[in-house]
């Protein structure tokens, strides 16, 4: 943080003026969608980092979404691509999504904190509302943690509910464990009255 301020104070000596009276960047977002969501993941970092906020979602695409990836060169948008969720175009656009979840957990593993890093410190998750997207199914999610939760969370493992039963894998169930690890204790939470169990 200390090395942009010496460069902009370097730029406004340059200019005769104070850096307060310099000109702001311009406003928008970035066109490219792989500068936006970097710039995202950026800026999640930075206010985990700084304890600005201990909760954030990153939205990369709703679920109607007519976003198209140029870059990955699909020609479908995002949701007719879902609908052939098997096809090599979606499977790009799947590892796009699943990259920016990558590089959000590299950069907050870089980050040092106490004994560890502002990732062991925290818990990502990533998920979509599909299993498979041609049928509208979502009797099954698959999801992603990544982060110790300050140690509270054991890593390294893959975890099936499918045989567990419907109410022994709520999504909600989940959320009510996350939140206990994080010092939020609620009884219930949306369809779930108990915590889902292993995690």
């Amino acid at each position: 943080m200390r090395k942009n301020k010496d460069k902009a104070e370097e730029l406004a000596k340059h200019k005769n003026r104070p850096v307060f009276s310099m000109d702001r960047p311009a406003n928008g977002l970035p066109e490219d969608l792989r500068d936006h969501a970097r710039l995202m993941c950026d800026i999640i970092a930075i206010a985990f980092q700084t304890d600005k906020t201990r909760v954030a979602t990153l939205l990369l695409a709703r679920d109607l979404s007519a976003m198209y990836y140029p870059f990955l060169e699909v020609r479908e948008g995002h949701h007719a691509a879902s609908h052939n969720n098997t096809s090599d175009g979606y499977e790009r656009i799947s590892r796009f999504h699943l990259s920016q979840l990558a590089y959000l957990a590299t950069k907050l593993d870089s980050m040092p904190e106490g004994e560890g890093t502002v990732l062991d410190n925290s818990c990502l998750m990533f998920l979509s509302n599909m299993w498979i997207g041609r049928k509208h199914d979502n009797t099954r999610l698959p999801l992603v943690l990544a982060g110790g939760l300050g140690g509270t969370l054991q890593t390294g493992r893959t975890l099936d509910y499918l045989q567990a039963g419907d109410d022994n894998r709520k999504l909600c169930s989940l959320y009510l464990s996350i939140m206990d690890r994080m010092g939020v204790k609620l009884n219930k939470f949306g369809d779930a009255e108990t915590r889902l169990e292993r995690i």
